[in-house]
């Protein structure tokens, strides 16, 4: 396998399940990490500091950004959220696979940055269905409901630019699906000319 990991970055419009997709891949794909991001929202009832998110004030967000700390970031929904440059690179030069699960803008930047990242956006089965999940959240007001779903449309449009679509209507599926998608760019062949290398010259 290559000596630096791979980056993998995973949008989708909010309420399609890209978090709980990709927290069960890792869990069954060995050396692939979830990267955890950084936001300035307070954390809801069962979410825990450096495990779902690190939880920073906006002014501590903010002072990142100034020092151009993070790798991209994003106001979404009135929330800043951000990945650490200096974690993510670490955790790459090690040899890990990194996954960043984050929206449309942030993953623009990353693409921007660093050109050989590999895109995967997950669409829910339609429009419909999306805000039945939404709703079913019962955690937004219905202002926040039709804005979320505005977001959405306007972020589907963004689906061109990635190199892989995943429709998670069975989770299941969807996970399996990634991990299809993870193993195969692992074995892309210049990924692993460090092992077809030497086997080459035994034919030889």
């Amino acid at each position: 396998m290559s000596s630096k990991g791979l980056l993998f970055v995973v949008s989708a419009p909010s309420g399609t399940g890209k978090t709980t997709v990709a927290e069960q891949l890792v869990k069954i794909v060995p050396t692939l990490e979830l990267s955890r991001s950084y936001t300035s929202r307070a954390p809801r009832a069962n979410e825990r500091d450096g495990v779902d998110y690190h939880f920073i004030s906006r002014e501590a967000f903010e002072a990142r950004v100034a020092h151009d700390d993070f790798l991209e970031h994003a106001d979404v929904f009135g929330n800043l959220y951000g990945t650490g440059r200096a974690e993510t690179e670490a955790r790459l030069a090690s040899g890990r696979d990194l996954m960043l699960v984050i929206d449309v803008q942030g993953a623009r930047q990353v693409r921007q940055k660093r050109p050989g990242t590999i895109g995967i956006f997950v669409l829910p089965p339609s429009f419909q269905v999306l805000e039945h999940r939404l709703r079913g959240r019962s955690q937004d007001a219905e202002s926040a409901i039709q804005r979320r779903l505005a977001t959405a449309r306007s972020e589907v449009s963004a689906v061109a630019g990635y190199d892989y679509v995943v429709i998670n209507d069975e989770l299941d599926r969807a996970v399996a699906e990634l991990r299809g998608i993870v193993l195969a760019e692992r074995a892309r062949r210049e990924r692993r000319m460090d092992l077809v290398a030497p086997i080459v010259k035994t034919f030889q």
